[in-house]
């Protein structure tokens, strides 16, 4: 069985953003990547509104448990890319060891929506496609899971050939 791609998604409190990005990149490329998410100062749960919206998409975050990266980075975790979702973890995030490629790319936190109970919802609703947009359709410049995908297969097959 080939080794899958490490994928590490953060945010400030792995309660919103991260967690979307985790599961909709687990359900896009799940075969492929091995994905989690962490947060600077987790949360105690998911946040509600993003539970109430994932749920509409067919995921159950309800049950999730937000991490610390601090705990992945102490427990000597490698991760081939860490992805920061918020503005203001970039300057924050601690250096992992190995082969890591960083990328940044904010999303709005969906704990900072305002108004009623029918617009924060849909503020939340406009965070969660926009971060599934991003992973399906990545501006160029930015981390290209498709394309990882690709590289990733062609690298293990190669490998693969060389061990026969």
């Amino acid at each position: 069985m080939a080794k899958k791609m490490k994928i590490l998604f953060i945010c400030q409190h792995n309660s919103g953003r991260s967690q979307i990005a985790e599961a909709y990149l687990g359900m896009l490329f799940g075969d492929e990547f091995e994905v989690e998410s962490a947060g600077l100062e987790p949360a105690d749960g998911v946040n509600p509104l993003v539970v109430e919206v994932m749920r509409e998409e067919g995921f159950d975050l309800s049950a999730k448990k937000p991490q610390s990266v601090f705990e992945l980075f102490k427990a000597g975790k490698l991760y081939d890319h860490v992805i920061t979702v918020c503005n203001d973890s970039e300057n924050k995030c601690p250096l992992f060891p190995g082969m890591t490629k960083r990328w940044h790319w904010p999303f709005p936190d969906p704990a900072k929506v305002e108004g009623t109970d029918a617009e924060k919802l849909a503020a939340v609703r406009r965070i969660r496609d926009s971060i599934k947009d991003w992973l399906q359709h990545p501006p160029e410049g930015t981390i290209d899971f498709k394309a990882l995908v690709k590289t990733w297969r062609d690298d293990n097959r190669s490998y693969s050939s060389l061990r026969k």
